[in-house]
């Protein structure tokens, strides 16, 4: 159990910078940001809720004096544990720093805070007839700040990349409470180390961030979703890589049968009898080069009789229904076991079919029910091993498969996370991808940003 580290004193302190309205102490309150979506649960000792960068500094430099751990926070909807507080201490709810600073429609950047839902961005962008391409499952409820200390991923990730590619710069508050801005608001820069680069993905562990420069692009006119239908799991997957060579979709999505079946009353029209897989291709652009696009598309398919049926979407509707079973998958998975282990292991695409192999060799061998969808677009699979952690025997195979199924994605020239990060559930495995030396390296860079390890401890290594 962590100990305690709050004063009454050092509660005062706090509670002068964010005010009474902005602490809670309450165990029933502190039990709401206790976890995330790994389901494991640690108890802070507060919550803060700063309403800007100046309170952000002010906590950290009490942190600071004071040794005590920091973990901040989004809408706590992380798959790795990122977001817990495993040593107590202070929780950083960033939830009221959640305004839209800025959009500059001409110059396409686009300046947030931290607490920004990630859908509503994307919505006021779209006014201007712009896009912040970033689409994790959890848009709708997932922030910015979240979003960018996981870097976060999505379906477009096959064409327009992951929320790296869009940070331009940060405001960020390090352990002792100093602020800094890394970054630029051009495309180009290059004066000194990247730091933008180094924060993002850092999963809250260098800095606190406070505030988000993004570029944008223009937003598609027109779209064309197409479902493709198959009898076997392996010519579904094979064909991913030799659509890519000539064509480049906007998203490129897998499901295997348990998915397809877990959602299957979600989907806008019914399977046929024998369908073990599917591919969700979404092409965008405006409507001239989407036309042209989809008559290139539907020459290479008609080519390809593993196909069982294709149905494109005849209106914006039904590919809303098609997109929304898609991100009904996850949340859907508990109607199987009421545990899971998820997983966002990435191979090259070419070996997107010997990982689904893998994963079936092992569901077979340790009696496990597991299986897989995610963007087959950039090799990024979700694999599901599916359990009840009451029932013992089973937890320690599904641990037993995580385990296998990290040195195959290995083996396969892979790693271990896409989009989910490192946070609590991999740190143990992260010497299966990394040397000694990058290790190392790693650690002495947390050093010198958190000397005293209070920001998100435990985390990563």
């Amino acid at each position: 159990m962590p100990t305690p580290s709050l004063t009454k004193n050092i509660l005062e302190k706090l509670t002068t910078i964010v005010g009474p309205a902005g602490i809670e102490t309450n165990k029933e309150e502190l039990l709401c940001y206790s976890y995330d979506g790994t389901g494991q649960e640690f108890l802070p000792e507060a919550v803060l809720f700063p309403e800007n960068t100046k309170q952000v500094a002010g906590i950290m430099k009490i942190a600071h004096a004071h040794t005590i751990p920091v973990v901040p926070r989004g809408a706590g909807s992380g798959m790795t544990g990122g977001s817990l507080p495993l040593k107590g201490g202070l929780v950083l709810a960033l939830a009221k720093m959640n305004r839209i600073l800025e959009v500059d429609p001409e110059n396409q950047i686009a300046v947030v805070e931290p607490g920004v839902i990630t859908g509503n961005l994307r919505k006021r962008v779209a006014q201007d007839g712009l896009s912040y391409p970033p689409d994790p499952a959890s848009v709708a409820f997932c922030t910015m700040g979240g979003n960018v200390a996981e870097c976060a991923g999505g379906p477009s990730a096959v064409k327009y990349g992951v929320t790296r590619d869009y940070v331009l710069g940060l405001e960020v508050v390090l352990s002792d409470g100093r602020i800094l801005a890394t970054g630029v608001r051009t495309n180009k820069g290059v004066v000194g180390y990247d730091l933008t680069r180094l924060f993002t993905g850092s999963e809250g562990t260098l800095a606190i961030i406070t505030k988000i420069i993004v570029r944008l692009i223009a937003h598609p006119t027109a779209t064309r979703t197409t479902m493709l239908l198959f009898g076997d799991l392996q010519e579904a997957t094979s064909l991913v890589a030799k659509l890519l060579l000539s064509h480049t979709p906007a998203k490129l999505e897998y499901l295997d049968g348990t998915a397809l079946n877990i959602v299957a009353g979600k989907l806008p029209t019914p399977l046929p009898k024998g369908t073990r897989a599917m591919l969700i291709i979404e092409l965008d652009g405006d409507p001239e080069s989407v036309a042209i696009q989809a008559e290139k598309l539907d020459l290479f398919l008609a080519r390809q009789p593993a196909i069982q049926q294709q149905v494109n979407a005849t209106d914006a509707k039904q590919a809303k229904r098609l997109w929304f079973a898609r991100k009904q998958v996850s949340p859907s998975a508990f109607k199987l076991k009421p545990d899971k282990i998820s997983e966002d292991v990435v191979v090259p695409k070419t070996k997107i079919p010997d990982l689904v192999q893998k994963t079936e060799k092992l569901a077979r061998d340790l009696n496990l029910l597991i299986f897989t969808f995610g963007h087959a677009g950039d090799g990024n699979i979700h694999v599901n091993i599916m359990v009840d952690k009451s029932d013992h025997k089973e937890y320690a195979r599904a641990k037993q498969a995580k385990e296998s199924l990290f040195k195959a994605v290995l083996e396969l020239g892979g790693t271990l996370s896409g989009e989910h990060g490192v946070g609590t559930t991999k740190a143990e495995h992260i010497g299966l991808e990394l040397s000694e030396t990058s290790i190392a390296v790693m650690k002495e860079l947390k050093n010198v940003f958190d000397p005293l390890n209070i920001l998100n401890p435990g985390k990563i290594f």
